[in-house]
């Protein structure tokens, strides 16, 4: 049975050119004590042979793998594709490979994740919480084998790590400015998961507007979703069945924004005119949607490429080694869905 062609070893170009294996090793790596002449004979002959260097040998001797892993909760969501994607510019750049794996906001598969990538020896790992995640033990042993660990967008409160975070409750409060400054008072708020600080800051950030402005919390406006397009829906009819039907509504994806504007439509209602609307992220989708989403813009890839940029750093976790949170601005972009004339512009 044909098993494959024999991988050429330092050996197999050793014995063809009568020179010991580490004379071959050190001409591969252009060291000084080679001569010019070997190094050259050593190098066309590696490539004549097909000589590829064993990588895995390699890193079981550095303990570097020149690898990053990456657990995210979706990894077909628009604005995460966007952070995997500066990450691997980075990564790229740097030599460095990315394994990416996505833990569907279930904690026991981030928690596989987590030991599996630990397995496969990765240099540092990049992190975006799962919704259901409360517990942070599976990060430990990373931390406690001098593995930077850095936390993008779902941050965790309890370990000192690295984190790369926009400001929430900013967005959230200008979000919900933007509304009452349109003329709406009942304003609804679509929540996600209190244990994720992204989602609590932005639902601060919605209360705090109310409250600057004069208008009472309304709890019954306040709902919990996992934030799908199917429950934005679902949220939507059960705010219009409520004793006081909102005349706008804070989503905190653009997802369930959406799906509630998709929902205020099959019932005949027009938006803005009958529900105004904002989500969050600005996905592609929020353009083309009619009317077009207003939304909160994050920098997404900028997000990826400093988290990557702060792995790469290979610091070790030590206490004269300070954590970084490294918060980044965001962008409402002004569209068809929150106001009654049709303003293009972002608001300041």
């Amino acid at each position: 049975m044909n098993r494959g062609k024999k991988a050429i070893t330092i050996y197999d170009i050793a014995e063809a050119l009568g020179v010991s294996s580490a004379t071959v090793s050190r001409a591969l790596k252009n060291n000084k004590s080679i001569g010019a002449a070997t190094t050259k004979a050593v190098q066309e002959m590696a490539n004549r042979m097909g000589y590829h260097p064993n990588k895995m040998a390699s890193s079981l001797r550095t303990k570097k793998t020149k690898t990053i892993g990456v657990i995210f909760s979706w990894i077909n969501r628009p604005f995460i594709s966007s952070v995997i994607s500066g990450i691997e510019d980075i990564a790229n750049q740097e030599g460095y490979n990315v394994i990416i794996s996505q833990s569907n906001d279930f904690y026991k598969k981030e928690v596989s994740n987590a030991h599996t990538l630990l397995s496969s020896r990765v240099d540092g790992l990049i992190v975006s919480l799962a919704m259901e995640t409360t517990q942070y033990d599976h990060f430990n042993t990373f931390l406690q084998n001098n593995i930077p660990v850095v936390f993008v967008d779902r941050i965790c409160p309890d370990l000192d790590t690295d984190r790369i975070i926009i400001d929430n409750f900013d967005a959230g409060y200008t979000a919900t400015k933007h509304l009452i400054d349109q003329g709406f008072r009942q304003i609804a708020h679509l929540e996600g998961a209190q244990n994720r600080l992204i989602f609590k800051e932005r639902k601060e950030g919605y209360v705090a507007a109310l409250r600057d402005h004069g208008i009472e919390i309304n709890e019954d406006l306040i709902l919990y979703s996992r934030l799908s397009y199917e429950e934005g829906w679902q949220s939507m009819e059960k705010l219009l069945r409520g004793k006081t039907i909102p005349k706008a509504l804070f989503c905190s994806t653009d997802n369930a924004a959406i799906g509630a504007l998709q929902c205020l439509k099959s019932k005949g209602l027009r938006v803005p005119h009958d529900v105004a609307i904002i989500g969050f992220n600005d996905d592609p989708t929020a353009r083309i949607i009619d009317p077009p989403l207003t939304t909160i813009s994050q920098p997404s890839v900028e997000m990826g490429r400093i988290a990557a940029q702060q792995v790469i750093k290979k610091r070790p976790y030590n206490e004269s080694v300070k954590s970084e949170t490294i918060i980044l601005k965001t962008k409402l972009v002004i569209r068809g869905s929150s106001v009654i004339e049709d303003v293009r512009a972002f608001y300041p």
